[in-house]
């Protein structure tokens, strides 16, 4: 398996790439091809052992950042890094993409260069979150921002086949953020939405609201990319608060101190479950081969991380399952 990396993109580039794919290399049973200035590439190479063999470099000498126009850019920048990488994901030189770079540069290259999946009028950006229960599929996190009610149903046939093929949930529980719990609750999107989502081919349990998304009520969460960039938000800037505050906490006395050290595993504990390199990336579902995008400021953890999450996504044919599921209709009568 050899997965591509667009190693100029995001905010540690490409020190962080470089060295996850190197432990990559050494740890997992896949290839990497590092796309980016072959100079800098070869130079940060050197600072580690790796199998020779492993690792291939494919040289970019563009960049296509947060301040570009992401279509137009990809349109026109054939040299980017994250172009260079659709379009070898593309050709089939490698079996998944990740990249770290503008979020709309990779939506843009996903769509106009790899392409949909016949039937998805829509790919979508799905985030693993923490939640008390465990981690949740955010969809969308961000990639449609004005949607249609059957582009939510897609969201969640897709949400749906990734939570088992990827995390193993036999019959993930799929629902509806709403502004409550009853069936006409809602704006017009999710109101007309709502019942597409009871016929659908998965385990729909209704309307959620906010406060039901950290207690882990659903598996996979569905809203348009507005709603749920917002959320994803929400979450990041709550866990900074909270580790800010329980640090405050602790430093205030001896007493608290002592305290802090008594429930330091727990702690410890809790300060996992809300980090991100934990999970790596999210995929972009809906294209036709798959694509990771990783924070813009993820560290070694979250892009090694990132690269497993893209070794999953291959192994377990999610691609083809999506494919079969919306031939198929996926609709009940």
């Amino acid at each position: 398996m050899r997965i591509i990396v667009d190693a100029m993109g995001g905010d540690h580039a490409p020190e962080v790439p470089v060295e996850a794919a190197v432990k990559a290399a050494n740890t997992l049973d896949i290839d990497i091809v590092l796309v980016g200035d072959e100079n800098r590439l070869k130079s940060e190479l050197l600072k580690y052992a790796y199998p020779s063999d492993k690792i291939t470099i494919v040289h970019s000498d563009d960049v296509i950042t947060n301040y570009d126009e992401p279509a137009m850019a990809v349109k026109s920048r054939k040299t980017a890094s994250v172009v260079v990488c659709a379009n070898l994901l593309k050709d089939g030189e490698g079996d998944a993409m990740l990249s770290m770079g503008s979020t709309g540069a990779l939506l843009a290259a996903g769509l106009l260069i790899v392409g949909r999946i016949k039937g998805i009028s829509r790919p979508a950006l799905a985030t693993l979150i923490p939640t008390k229960k465990g981690p949740a599929m955010l969809m969308d996190a961000g990639a449609n921002t004005a949607c249609k009610p059957e582009n939510l149903v897609q969201f969640g046939i897709m949400g749906d086949i990734y939570m088992k093929n990827v995390l193993g949930i036999k019959r993930p529980k799929v629902g509806l953020v709403s502004n409550g719990e009853e069936e006409g609750k809602g704006n017009d999107l999710t109101k007309e939405a709502y019942p597409l989502m009871k016929k659908a081919d998965f385990n729909f349990v209704g309307n959620i609201e906010g406060r039901d998304i950290m207690a882990g009520e659903t598996d996979v969460i569905v809203c348009d990319g507005f709603v749920g960039n917002v959320i994803l938000k929400t979450i990041e800037g709550m866990g900074i608060v909270v580790a800010s505050l329980l640090k405050q906490i602790f430093l205030k006395n001896v007493i608290t101190k002592i305290g802090a050290l008594l429930v330091r595993k727990g702690v410890s504990d809790f300060k996992k479950m809300l980090d991100y390199s934990e999970y790596g990336g999210a995929p972009l579902l809906g294209t036709k081969k798959p694509i990771i995008k990783g924070h813009g400021s993820s560290n070694v953890k979250a892009v090694y991380s990132a690269l497993i999450q893209a070794k999953k996504f291959v192994e377990t044919n999610v691609i083809e399952d999506i494919k079969n599921s919306i031939l198929e209709g996926n609709i009940n009568d």
